[in-house]
């Protein structure tokens, strides 16, 4: 074999591999810095996002859940009476304005046994907030406004201002609505109550329930000429 096929035959000495330099060292790290600046950031975002989107589902499910509360108390209204100390004679307990409700329901907000009051109005007070307060006692079977006026009221809409309408009227060509009811004067419940829950902010949505009431008519108290063509 000729030195000039040995010399082609013979191995090549291998390159020395190269390695990184500080700079690229650095510049690396500092990309994978930003990588994971960049990915915490965004996953911050999501949950901050998911976070306020999960309180304001919670707060409709709240503002729902006490709407749907008060409807239940509205529809079971009972025409509850009483022995009134003033005028000595039996009483329809309704106290119903533009602005404030109280009767006595079937329902209990504890589910217990027996007619329980509710109490319903737009409160603004320091002590307790802004919004719709609601105030429940045992009705028994005398006038319950006196225990009604000893309970803490309890916002269950804060927030929120309402607007009350009572129907007296059950023709739907000549429906007529009320802004107030009083059972003491009328000697019966109204047909229907509408309420206007309106959002003080800016944030807020407006809700509106309309409660049929079926056990509007005592049974032993005959409604006044102004509620005589109820339930004809």
């Amino acid at each position: 074999m000729s030195p000039d096929m040995r010399r082609f035959k013979e191995p090549r000495a291998k390159n020395p591999q190269r390695g990184f330099t500080l700079i690229e060292v650095l510049l690396a790290l500092a990309l994978t810095a930003l990588l994971l600046t960049l990915l915490s950031t965004g996953m911050y975002v999501v949950a901050r996002d998911w976070n306020d989107n999960t309180e304001r589902l919670d707060a409709k499910l709240d503002e729902s859940l006490a709407i749907l509360q008060i409807e239940r108390a509205l529809i079971a209204a009972f025409p509850h009476s009483f022995n009134s100390t003033e005028t000595l004679l039996r009483e329809v307990y309704f106290d119903g304005e533009d602005d404030r409700l109280s009767w006595v329901s079937t329902v209990s907000p504890q589910r217990l046994a027996g007619l329980t009051a509710w109490s319903i109005d737009a409160v603004s007070d320091e002590g307790i907030g802004e919004g719709i307060g609601v105030r429940t006692a045992p009705a028994f079977s005398d006038d319950p406004s006196a225990r009604l006026d000893n309970v803490e009221t309890r916002i269950i809409l804060p927030g929120y201002d309402l607007e009350i309408s009572y129907l007296r009227e059950p023709n739907a060509l000549t429906r007529e609505w009320t802004d107030e009811w009083l059972g003491s004067e009328q000697g019966a419940l109204p047909l229907a109550v509408h309420i206007l829950f309106r959002a003080t902010g800016a944030e807020g949505s407006d809700y509106e329930l309309i409660a049929p009431i079926k056990a509007w008519r005592h049974r032993s108290i005959m409604p006044n000429s102004l509620g005589a063509g109820l339930g004809q």
